[in-house]
């Protein structure tokens, strides 16, 4: 993806489901249904021994998917996920050594961020695209409000508390480019195969999406 062709990916999207896998062969079934079902797109989480095998085997799959690595801690889980076929990675936390790595190898990364000193290390650093995590817990709404004033010229991706029933009261903040979906596909759902439950969240997802463009 180009410089900017990536955010524009996400702000079209609005929503980028966010996944942990914990057995890889899941991992293909998991993305058709969101293919089939109008999001296709995946954030796969570092948060078991399966991401990167995930990974893989989504892009091999699916090479049109907006596939991205989540939880990404450590600069060998930079180069794992990409090794994998990441388009880029998102960080829960603002660590300056990742992030340096990243933008000195040319990975595009979305590091987290949660209150004013966090962004101006971000903006220090050339960057603006930020996870603002946890959401819910951070303060929400008010908080993501508080920040966007200052620093007007940030691009955020709310994550973590983030529901159908708040969805649209983010994506409404003209700074927000879409929203972590963690309700989407949850992983004793996806353990216990239940796709019909993954598409219908998927599908009520892209109801609302379509709604709110109107």
């Amino acid at each position: 993806m180009m410089t900017n062709e990536w955010i524009d990916c996400l702000r079209a999207l609005r929503v980028m489901p966010v996944i942990q896998i914990d057995n890889a062969a899941d991992a293909v079934p998991l993305a058709k249904v969101l293919v089939d079902n109008g999001l296709p797109a995946a954030e796969i989480t570092f948060r078991t021994a399966a991401a990167a095998e995930s990974i893989r085997l989504i892009r091999a799959a699916y090479p049109q998917i907006v596939l991205c690595a989540g939880t990404v801690l450590t600069v060998e889980q930079v180069d794992a996920a990409m090794a994998a076929g990441a388009d880029f990675v998102i960080s829960p936390g603002f660590n300056p050594t990742t992030v340096k790595y990243c933008l000195a190898n040319n990975i595009k990364m979305i590091p987290g961020v949660n209150n004013p000193s966090s962004v101006e290390q971000a903006l220090e650093l050339g960057v603006s695209a930020l996870k603002f995590f946890p959401a819910e817990a951070s303060g929400g709404i008010n908080m993501l409000k508080s920040l966007v004033g200052p620093y007007s010229q940030i691009q955020l991706m709310p994550t973590g508390g983030v529901t159908p029933l708040n969805l649209g009261e983010y994506l409404a903040i003209p700074q927000v480019i879409a929203c972590g979906g963690t309700w989407i596909a949850p992983t004793s759902v996806i353990n216990n195969h239940d796709w019909d439950v993954i598409a219908a969240n998927v599908r009520e997802v892209r109801a609302m999406i379509d709604q709110l463009g109107r």
